[in-house]
Protein backbone atom coordinates (compact mmCIF):
# COMPACT_ATOMS: atom_id res chain seq x y z
CA UNK A 1 0.00 0.00 0.00
CA UNK A 2 2.89 2.66 1.00
CA UNK A 3 4.72 1.12 -2.21
CA UNK A 4 1.12 2.16 -4.28
CA UNK A 5 1.02 5.16 -2.76
CA UNK A 6 4.51 6.23 -3.47
CA UNK A 7 4.47 5.49 -7.02
CA UNK A 8 1.29 7.82 -7.07
CA UNK A 9 3.41 10.88 -5.70
CA UNK A 10 6.10 10.65 -7.20
CA UNK A 11 4.26 10.31 -11.02
CA UNK A 12 1.72 13.67 -9.32
CA UNK A 13 5.77 15.64 -8.99
CA UNK A 14 6.94 14.55 -12.37
CA UNK A 15 3.94 15.97 -13.94
CA UNK A 16 3.94 19.18 -12.59
CA UNK A 17 7.42 19.68 -12.30
CA UNK A 18 6.85 19.12 -16.52
CA UNK A 19 3.98 21.29 -16.52
CA UNK A 20 2.40 19.16 -18.53
CA UNK A 21 -1.20 18.72 -17.95
CA UNK A 22 -1.80 14.89 -16.95
CA UNK A 23 -3.96 12.67 -19.27
CA UNK A 24 -3.67 15.71 -22.10
CA UNK A 25 -2.24 14.81 -25.57
CA UNK A 26 -0.27 18.15 -26.18
CA UNK A 27 1.61 18.73 -29.17
CA UNK A 28 4.17 21.22 -28.63
CA UNK A 29 5.54 21.09 -32.38
CA UNK A 30 2.44 22.19 -33.61
CA UNK A 31 3.43 25.80 -35.41
CA UNK A 32 0.97 28.76 -35.20
CA UNK A 33 -0.06 31.44 -36.68
CA UNK A 34 -0.95 35.03 -35.45
CA UNK A 35 -4.27 36.31 -37.12
CA UNK A 36 -4.61 40.48 -35.88
CA UNK A 37 -7.61 41.34 -37.88
CA UNK A 38 -9.07 44.91 -38.07
CA UNK A 39 -12.62 44.29 -36.89
CA UNK A 40 -14.76 41.27 -36.89
CA UNK A 41 -18.30 43.60 -37.02
CA UNK A 42 -17.85 43.31 -40.48
CA UNK A 43 -18.95 40.31 -42.39
CA UNK A 44 -16.44 40.76 -45.06
CA UNK A 45 -13.52 39.77 -42.00
CA UNK A 46 -15.31 36.88 -40.42
CA UNK A 47 -15.20 35.13 -43.62
CA UNK A 48 -11.48 36.47 -44.23
CA UNK A 49 -11.09 34.60 -40.65
CA UNK A 50 -12.76 31.49 -41.60
CA UNK A 51 -10.87 31.25 -44.96
CA UNK A 52 -7.43 31.19 -42.67
CA UNK A 53 -8.62 28.62 -39.61
CA UNK A 54 -10.17 26.32 -42.33
CA UNK A 55 -6.95 26.21 -44.45
CA UNK A 56 -4.69 26.57 -41.46
CA UNK A 57 -6.53 23.86 -40.14
CA UNK A 58 -6.12 21.64 -43.41
CA UNK A 59 -2.21 22.03 -42.81
CA UNK A 60 -1.96 21.33 -39.34
CA UNK A 61 -1.29 25.08 -38.01
CA UNK A 62 -3.22 26.05 -34.73
CA UNK A 63 -4.32 29.75 -35.31
CA UNK A 64 -4.42 32.49 -32.53
CA UNK A 65 -7.17 35.72 -33.19
CA UNK A 66 -6.85 38.80 -32.10
CA UNK A 67 -9.65 41.88 -33.04
CA UNK A 68 -8.04 45.17 -33.28
CA UNK A 69 -12.34 46.55 -33.29
CA UNK A 70 -10.90 49.14 -35.82
CA UNK A 71 -8.93 50.36 -33.34
CA UNK A 72 -5.38 51.72 -34.19
CA UNK A 73 -3.80 51.24 -30.62
CA UNK A 74 -5.87 48.33 -29.82
CA UNK A 75 -3.94 47.03 -33.71
CA UNK A 76 -0.71 47.70 -31.65
CA UNK A 77 -1.55 46.67 -28.23
CA UNK A 78 -2.44 43.07 -30.06
CA UNK A 79 0.73 43.04 -31.98
CA UNK A 80 2.47 43.62 -28.49
CA UNK A 81 0.57 40.38 -27.04
CA UNK A 82 0.33 37.92 -29.75
CA UNK A 83 4.40 38.35 -29.93
CA UNK A 84 4.16 36.49 -26.85
CA UNK A 85 2.20 33.77 -27.86
CA UNK A 86 4.74 31.67 -30.05
CA UNK A 87 3.43 32.58 -33.15
CA UNK A 88 5.89 31.89 -35.80
CA UNK A 89 4.06 34.65 -38.52
CA UNK A 90 1.50 36.91 -38.09
CA UNK A 91 -1.02 37.36 -40.67
CA UNK A 92 -2.18 41.27 -40.42
CA UNK A 93 -5.19 42.48 -41.15
CA UNK A 94 -4.57 46.73 -40.70
CA UNK A 95 -7.35 48.72 -39.54
CA UNK A 96 -5.58 51.34 -41.71
CA UNK A 97 -1.98 51.29 -43.61
CA UNK A 98 -0.49 54.45 -42.06
CA UNK A 99 -1.54 53.58 -38.51
CA UNK A 100 0.03 50.07 -39.59
CA UNK A 101 3.67 51.18 -39.73
CA UNK A 102 4.03 50.97 -35.89
CA UNK A 103 2.71 47.58 -35.81
CA UNK A 104 4.61 46.05 -38.24
CA UNK A 105 7.69 47.94 -36.99
CA UNK A 106 6.36 46.01 -32.99
CA UNK A 107 6.82 42.72 -35.03
CA UNK A 108 10.33 43.60 -36.91
CA UNK A 109 12.17 44.63 -33.71
CA UNK A 110 11.05 40.85 -32.45
CA UNK A 111 12.30 39.23 -35.58
CA UNK A 112 8.59 38.38 -35.67
CA UNK A 113 7.64 37.85 -39.40
CA UNK A 114 4.76 39.83 -40.91
CA UNK A 115 2.53 39.00 -43.79
CA UNK A 116 -0.28 41.67 -44.36
CA UNK A 117 -3.47 40.71 -45.83
CA UNK A 118 -6.22 42.93 -47.48
CA UNK A 119 -5.09 46.10 -46.50
CA UNK A 120 -1.32 47.09 -46.71
CA UNK A 121 1.37 48.39 -44.40
CA UNK A 122 3.02 51.84 -45.49
CA UNK A 123 6.31 51.26 -43.59
CA UNK A 124 7.91 48.23 -41.96
CA UNK A 125 9.50 45.44 -43.13
CA UNK A 126 6.73 42.69 -44.36
CA UNK A 127 7.18 38.94 -46.10
CA UNK A 128 4.26 39.29 -48.76
CA UNK A 129 0.87 41.35 -49.23
CA UNK A 130 -2.32 39.05 -49.99
CA UNK A 131 -5.12 40.82 -51.34
CA UNK A 132 -7.32 41.56 -54.39
CA UNK A 133 -5.98 44.42 -56.89
CA UNK A 134 -8.31 46.86 -55.63
CA UNK A 135 -7.25 49.29 -58.16
CA UNK A 136 -8.58 46.69 -60.68
CA UNK A 137 -11.98 46.26 -58.65
CA UNK A 138 -12.30 50.14 -58.59
CA UNK A 139 -11.85 50.17 -62.25
CA UNK A 140 -14.14 47.49 -63.09
CA UNK A 141 -17.11 49.49 -61.04
CA UNK A 142 -16.59 52.55 -62.77
CA UNK A 143 -16.84 50.45 -66.05
CA UNK A 144 -19.94 48.96 -65.28
CA UNK A 145 -21.59 52.25 -64.34
CA UNK A 146 -20.03 53.66 -67.60
CA UNK A 147 -21.97 51.08 -69.61
CA UNK A 148 -25.49 51.66 -67.78
CA UNK A 149 -25.69 55.15 -67.12
CA UNK A 150 -25.97 58.17 -69.84
CA UNK A 151 -23.47 60.96 -70.21
CA UNK A 152 -23.51 63.45 -67.78
CA UNK A 153 -25.12 61.25 -65.16
CA UNK A 154 -23.92 62.30 -61.44
CA UNK A 155 -22.56 59.60 -59.39
CA UNK A 156 -21.76 60.13 -55.34
CA UNK A 157 -18.56 57.91 -53.92
CA UNK A 158 -18.62 56.71 -50.40
CA UNK A 159 -15.00 56.40 -49.16
CA UNK A 160 -13.90 53.92 -46.31
CA UNK A 161 -11.22 55.00 -43.53
CA UNK A 162 -9.09 57.49 -44.45
CA UNK A 163 -5.56 56.48 -44.74
CA UNK A 164 -6.35 52.41 -45.34
CA UNK A 165 -4.93 51.17 -48.75
CA UNK A 166 -8.47 49.93 -49.64
CA UNK A 167 -9.80 53.41 -49.62
CA UNK A 168 -7.41 54.95 -51.54
CA UNK A 169 -6.55 52.07 -54.37
CA UNK A 170 -10.47 51.48 -54.69
CA UNK A 171 -10.75 55.16 -55.03
CA UNK A 172 -7.67 55.54 -57.02
CA UNK A 173 -9.17 52.64 -59.73
CA UNK A 174 -12.62 53.96 -59.68
CA UNK A 175 -11.73 57.83 -60.20
CA UNK A 176 -9.42 57.10 -62.85
CA UNK A 177 -11.91 55.59 -65.15
CA UNK A 178 -14.64 57.96 -64.50
CA UNK A 179 -12.42 61.19 -65.13
CA UNK A 180 -11.86 59.73 -68.77
CA UNK A 181 -15.78 59.21 -69.32
CA UNK A 182 -18.52 61.44 -69.26
CA UNK A 183 -20.13 60.64 -65.71
CA UNK A 184 -19.32 63.06 -62.95
CA UNK A 185 -18.46 62.74 -59.63
CA UNK A 186 -20.48 65.18 -57.74
CA UNK A 187 -19.33 64.24 -53.94
CA UNK A 188 -17.16 61.95 -52.34
CA UNK A 189 -17.65 61.15 -48.37
CA UNK A 190 -16.38 59.03 -45.80
CA UNK A 191 -18.36 56.46 -44.34
CA UNK A 192 -15.52 54.17 -42.56
CA UNK A 193 -16.54 51.60 -43.90
CA UNK A 194 -19.69 51.03 -42.00
CA UNK A 195 -23.33 50.59 -42.83
CA UNK A 196 -25.27 52.80 -40.37
CA UNK A 197 -22.51 55.76 -40.95
CA UNK A 198 -23.25 54.84 -44.77
CA UNK A 199 -26.81 55.33 -44.19
CA UNK A 200 -26.64 58.73 -42.15
CA UNK A 201 -23.87 60.07 -44.97
CA UNK A 202 -25.88 59.39 -47.64
CA UNK A 203 -29.25 60.95 -46.15
CA UNK A 204 -27.13 64.04 -45.99
CA UNK A 205 -25.83 63.75 -49.68
CA UNK A 206 -29.85 63.77 -50.62
CA UNK A 207 -30.77 66.85 -48.60
CA UNK A 208 -27.71 68.41 -50.29
CA UNK A 209 -27.30 66.79 -53.73
CA UNK A 210 -31.02 66.52 -55.22
CA UNK A 211 -29.43 65.02 -58.67
CA UNK A 212 -27.99 61.41 -58.22
CA UNK A 213 -27.86 59.00 -60.70
CA UNK A 214 -25.64 56.52 -59.02
CA UNK A 215 -23.85 55.63 -55.86
CA UNK A 216 -20.39 53.63 -55.97
CA UNK A 217 -19.64 52.64 -52.35
CA UNK A 218 -15.68 51.31 -51.16
CA UNK A 219 -17.32 48.59 -49.69
CA UNK A 220 -20.60 46.55 -49.27
CA UNK A 221 -21.54 47.79 -45.72
CA UNK A 222 -21.75 51.74 -47.00
CA UNK A 223 -23.56 50.22 -49.96
CA UNK A 224 -26.34 48.82 -48.11
CA UNK A 225 -26.32 51.76 -45.50
CA UNK A 226 -26.65 54.61 -48.76
CA UNK A 227 -29.16 51.88 -50.67
CA UNK A 228 -31.76 51.86 -47.53
CA UNK A 229 -31.34 55.67 -47.41
CA UNK A 230 -31.89 55.91 -51.07
CA UNK A 231 -35.18 53.18 -50.20
CA UNK A 232 -36.24 55.78 -47.58
CA UNK A 233 -36.64 58.45 -50.13
CA UNK A 234 -37.62 56.49 -52.94
CA UNK A 235 -35.20 56.94 -54.74
CA UNK A 236 -35.25 53.58 -55.85
CA UNK A 237 -34.24 54.10 -59.21
CA UNK A 238 -30.71 55.25 -58.40
CA UNK A 239 -27.99 52.54 -59.16
CA UNK A 240 -25.94 51.76 -56.31
CA UNK A 241 -22.70 49.26 -56.78
CA UNK A 242 -20.63 47.87 -54.09
CA UNK A 243 -17.29 46.12 -53.05
CA UNK A 244 -16.89 42.75 -51.27
CA UNK A 245 -19.69 40.53 -52.34
CA UNK A 246 -20.54 39.73 -48.91
CA UNK A 247 -23.74 37.10 -48.29
CA UNK A 248 -26.02 40.49 -47.45
CA UNK A 249 -24.96 42.55 -50.84
CA UNK A 250 -25.22 39.26 -53.09
CA UNK A 251 -28.55 39.09 -51.96
CA UNK A 252 -29.61 42.74 -52.78
CA UNK A 253 -28.32 42.00 -56.11
CA UNK A 254 -29.92 38.98 -56.79
CA UNK A 255 -33.28 40.43 -55.55
CA UNK A 256 -32.74 43.56 -57.91
CA UNK A 257 -31.98 46.18 -55.46
CA UNK A 258 -28.00 46.83 -55.37
CA UNK A 259 -27.15 46.56 -58.52
CA UNK A 260 -23.62 44.92 -58.71
CA UNK A 261 -20.19 44.26 -56.14
CA UNK A 262 -17.07 43.60 -57.05
CA UNK A 263 -16.43 39.67 -55.28
CA UNK A 264 -13.56 40.35 -53.50
CA UNK A 265 -13.86 36.76 -52.47
CA UNK A 266 -12.23 36.81 -48.48
CA UNK A 267 -12.55 33.08 -47.99
CA UNK A 268 -10.17 32.37 -51.05
CA UNK A 269 -7.95 35.32 -49.82
CA UNK A 270 -7.67 33.51 -46.41
CA UNK A 271 -6.81 30.32 -47.96
CA UNK A 272 -4.18 31.85 -50.22
CA UNK A 273 -2.56 33.81 -47.12
CA UNK A 274 -2.58 30.45 -45.04
CA UNK A 275 -1.25 28.74 -48.19
CA UNK A 276 1.50 31.63 -48.55
CA UNK A 277 2.59 31.34 -45.06
CA UNK A 278 3.36 27.40 -45.04
CA UNK A 279 5.33 28.08 -48.15
CA UNK A 280 7.03 30.62 -45.74
CA UNK A 281 7.70 28.71 -43.00
CA UNK A 282 8.70 25.77 -45.18
CA UNK A 283 11.71 27.59 -46.15
CA UNK A 284 10.59 28.81 -49.67
CA UNK A 285 11.21 32.21 -51.18
CA UNK A 286 7.59 33.85 -51.37
CA UNK A 287 6.58 36.53 -54.02
CA UNK A 288 5.92 40.29 -52.39
CA UNK A 289 2.50 40.08 -54.08
CA UNK A 290 -0.14 37.61 -54.07
CA UNK A 291 -3.42 38.84 -56.24
CA UNK A 292 -6.47 37.18 -55.48
CA UNK A 293 -8.97 36.93 -58.15
CA UNK A 294 -11.53 40.10 -58.55
CA UNK A 295 -15.43 39.19 -60.41
CA UNK A 296 -18.37 41.88 -60.83
CA UNK A 297 -21.76 40.24 -59.41
CA UNK A 298 -24.72 41.94 -60.70
CA UNK A 299 -28.25 40.32 -61.93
Amino acid sequence: MLKKLATLTMSFVLCSSLLVGCGKNTNSDTQKIGLIVSTLNNPFFVDLKTGIENQAKKLGYDVVVLDSQNDPAKEVSNMEDISVKDVDVVLLNPVDSDSAIASVMVANNLDLPVITVDRAANGGEVVSHVASDNAEGGKMAAQYLINQLGDNANIVELEGIAGSSATRDRGAGFDNEIENSNLNIITKQSADFDRTKGLSVMENIIQSKGDIDAVFAQNDEMALGALKALQDANMDNVLVVGFDATDDAVASVNKGEMSATIAQQPILIGETAVNLTHRFLSGETVEAFAPVELKLISK
